[in-house]
């Protein structure tokens, strides 16, 4: 059969798993570097740390299962490890590392059956037992520009910098006016989030994601700064800083953006990113946590389902929507 002259209309051809999986880790790289750049080799020494814990945990799950082991080849556990280790602080001990990706894998992959049934995503599962456990070492960040150093310092990051000068009643203007604190600590950030936006936009561009989910973050963080700001921009940050600071950039696009456990109709996507982006907004304005990132995730990935069941998509060829389940 003569396959060249198949009619359309065609369907586009995805990658598989592991294709995908490689494609978001190319994507990383740009981040990676400005990272290791600004805070030191300790960045290296995360990524290392987690994706051999979570690949190793894999492993010895799947064997405990009776499954196939060889299933590590999805490159899905290196790729948790990877995510999991660009959130935490680079002078992070070794067993930090260690212990999130265990606990990323284990409780938030394999306790559900493995790859495609995770209801909440993998790497902030981890993240969030690492963040309650151990609040210490978890929030201790050296300072960018001086991870290289022999001596680096560590410091507070500029979200929690700033949320810390607030509760001790000084104004925004006061805190952005700290010797070092726009040269070193925002602009440090800036740069990251930078990068992770270059591979985001990659991402984009080989439709492995789609735009609704990275927007609805924005937006949703974005609007509720913009509100906030414009009312008393003395206790409340720009959307700038709120877009640039964090664990923004990298959440909006590599996170947020897992498959399995977000929302997957078109409409269910840009409510699920909206609702992540207002979320994260209100944790760092008002909780307890300077960047709420994985929280909002983790609450948004709960509502993920009834999403989907309200925001059906319209069935191919006819004007109707699908039923809900």
């Amino acid at each position: 059969m003569n396959r060249d002259l198949i009619s359309s209309p065609h369907l586009r051809v995805q990658p598989n798993v592991r294709g995908v999986m490689l494609r978001v880790l190319a994507a990383l790289l740009p981040g990676i570097a400005v990272f290791t750049g600004l805070f030191g080799p300790g960045v290296l020494l995360n990524l290392l740390w987690c994706i051999a814990a979570a690949v190793l945990t894999e492993i010895t799950v799947m064997a405990l299962r009776g499954r196939d082991w060889r299933v590590i080849v999805d490159g899905s556990a290196v790729l948790t490890g990877a995510l999991l280790a660009l959130a935490l602080p680079p002078d992070a001990p070794w067993w930090l590392p260690v212990l999130g990706g265990f606990f990323a894998v284990s409780l938030g992959k394999q306790v559900y059956g493995g790859i495609g049934f995770n209801p909440f995503n993998p790497a902030m599962v981890g993240y969030v037992v690492l963040l309650i456990s151990f609040p210490v070492a978890m929030t201790a960040w050296p300072s960018p520009n001086l991870g290289w150093a022999t001596d680096a310092v560590s410091q507070a990051t500029a979200l929690d910098h700033a949320r810390t000068a607030l509760t001790q009643g000084r104004t925004l203007t006061e805190v952005f006016a700290d010797p070092g604190f726009e040269s070193a600590s925002v602009r440090g950030w800036l740069w990251v989030s930078l990068a992770y936006l270059v591979g985001g936009l990659f991402l984009l561009q080989q439709r492995t994601i789609r735009w609704q989910i990275p927007l609805g973050v924005l937006l949703g963080m974005g609007l509720m700064a913009l509100i906030f700001w414009g009312i008393d921009s003395d206790r409340y940050a720009s959307p700038l800083f709120h877009w640039t600071s964090g664990a923004a950039m990298l959440g909006a696009f590599f996170i947020a953006t897992d498959p399995v456990s977000a929302s997957t109709t078109p409409r269910g996507r840009l409510i699920f990113g909206l609702g992540v982006g207002v979320l994260t907004w209100i944790i760092r304005s008002w909780g307890g946590y300077p960047d709420g990132f994985a929280f909002a995730v983790l609450l948004m990935n709960i509502l993920a389902p009834t999403i989907d069941r309200y925001t059906p998509t319209r069935v191919y060829g006819t004007g109707r929507r699908m039923e809900r389940p």
